[in-house]
């Protein structure tokens, strides 16, 4: 018998969440879920253990809690959240201060308030029970990462120097403060807007940390304010609503949402009556082949968690075009996980159904790299990447657009010119794609490969 510790990856929003527990004594704990809850169903029961607390470690801004719904799916559970900083919650929880202790079996779990990211977050320092001076692990949420730590301006400007001085102590007083052979697990992995340049690693020791994190090289609070704020990448226009969904207490579903399966002349009419905004979930190629017109392209991936979240309004129902009818389970697991839960209907057989029917289709050509340096001044040629990946090198005579940014910004650009549009791999470049025809662009190509394809092929490169 012994200690149950394991790591759960959310994809694509690069969440991290936490298993512990016990397997004599029966009991563990899950840190930080999200709302597709069996996962730590089943990988409880497959552990032997029976999931009676569910912890917190701060009000997430970007996911919805899963909190409340795998409560109310085990009848054991409760949700323990912090309520330093006079942190107020709509639903009902068990409070938690700095120094609260916990045990499962021969493990001691300690609270400890590290604001910064947000007023309230907490981390959970892991010991043995009989060696509680010296810890081997904490849980350190969206306070401090692989080689970096949570950003300080999710709050708004108003709060922004405070949190950033509160961040600036958490990391140096307390983080700094324990033995570098303490290992931390962070709540995110890379690819996280919660922080600037998240490593790669899932986990670090506070040694490694303490040598190579940027973020914890400062001794000037005022020095590591401007470089917190300097690098942080741009807020997420969802992050606000997830904050204010999971302050208030997320809706509890009970399973993941039923979507009609519509059989292709159901869906055109449902298109036509403007039952829901459509979105066409296969891969940039599939749907650069054929689509139906107005479809925009967010990929079935993990991603499309991130990207339903910047583009879409959770008010508005959901049509969806899949890769395949199987696949409807999996997509839908990836809109609830920002919120998204209204769905007009699928598309019975996919797009060949909608083909063979006659309904008018429309194609989106995919442009080379190798055609791109060869023609590439014939083309107004657009970067829909982050401003970090673009300081960091762009093909020459590019225009950079972040994606988030294009449909508004697409009416200073020239809608008659042939367009071309990359991003990293081609994923981001299809949906501008599909955003820039949607706004009556008429001669649009996407990249496949894009940026990675650009560079592996040798091609000059613009900083």
């Amino acid at each position: 018998m012994s200690l149950v510790f394991e790591r759960i990856q959310t994809e694509g929003i690069a969440e991290l969440s936490y298993l512990l527990g016990d397997d004599e004594e029966g009991t563990a704990a899950v840190f930080d879920p999200t709302p597709d809850v069996d996962k730590y169903i089943e990988l409880a029961r497959e552990k032997n253990v029976s999931i009676t607390h569910v912890f917190e470690t701060h009000i997430h801004a970007d996911l919805v809690s899963g909190a409340r719904e795998l409560c109310a799916q085990v009848d054991l559970a409760k949700i323990y959240v912090s309520h330093e900083a006079g942190a107020q919650y709509g639903f009902e929880t068990e409070k938690l201060h700095d120094g609260d202790t916990f045990t499962f079996g021969d493990t001691l779990l300690t609270v400890r308030h590290t604001p910064g990211h947000t007023p309230e977050h907490i981390s959970f320092e892991v010991a043995e029970k009989d060696t509680p001076e010296t810890p081997w692990g904490v849980l350190t949420g969206d306070s401090l990462f692989v080689s970096s730590a949570g950003r300080p301006d999710l709050l708004g400007s108003a709060h922004t120097k405070q949190l950033a001085a509160q961040q600036f102590r958490t990391l140096n007083e307390y983080f700094l403060g324990l033995p570098d052979s303490v290992i931390i697990h962070p709540g995110h992995g890379a690819g996280s807007p919660c922080g600037a340049d998240i490593g790669d690693r899932l986990q670090s020791t506070i040694g490694y940390e303490r040598a190579n994190n940027p973020f914890l090289q400062f001794d000037d609070v005022e020095e590591f304010t401007d470089y917190a704020l300097r690098t942080a990448p741009p807020v997420p226009t969802y992050y606000p609503r997830m904050k204010k969904i999971n302050a208030e207490g997320p809706k509890i579903i009970g399973h993941l949402p039923r979507v009609a399966a519509l059989p292709a002349q159901a869906f055109k009419r449902a298109i036509e009556e403007k039952k829901g905004v459509l979105v066409d979930t296969r891969s940039m190629r599939a749907f650069g082949g054929g689509h139906i017109p107005g479809a925009l392209n967010i990929g079935g991936s993990p991603s499309l968690s991130i990207w339903a979240g910047w583009l879409l309004d959770p008010q508005d129902a959901v049509l969806l075009v899949l890769e395949n009818d199987n696949a409807v389970h999996d997509v839908v697991k990836l809109f609830v996980r920002t919120g998204y839960t209204k769905f007009a209907g699928y598309l019975v057989g996919g797009i060949e159904t909608w083909e063979s029917a006659g309904f008018p289709i429309e194609e989106i050509p995919q442009l080379s790299v190798h055609d791109l340096q060869r023609d590439g001044k014939d083309f107004q040629l657009l970067d829909v990447r982050g401003p970090g990946e673009w300081k960091h090198g762009h093909i020459p005579a590019a225009q950079h657009c972040f994606l988030p940014e294009l449909r508004e910004r697409s009416a200073g650009l020239d809608k008659t010119k042939p367009t071309a549009v990359y991003c990293a791999s081609g994923y981001r470049a299809s949906l501008a794609a599909s955003i820039l025809k949607q706004e009556g662009f008429e001669k649009i190509h996407n990249v496949p490969g894009s940026w990675q394809a650009w560079k592996k092929a040798g091609f000059p490169v613009e900083r």
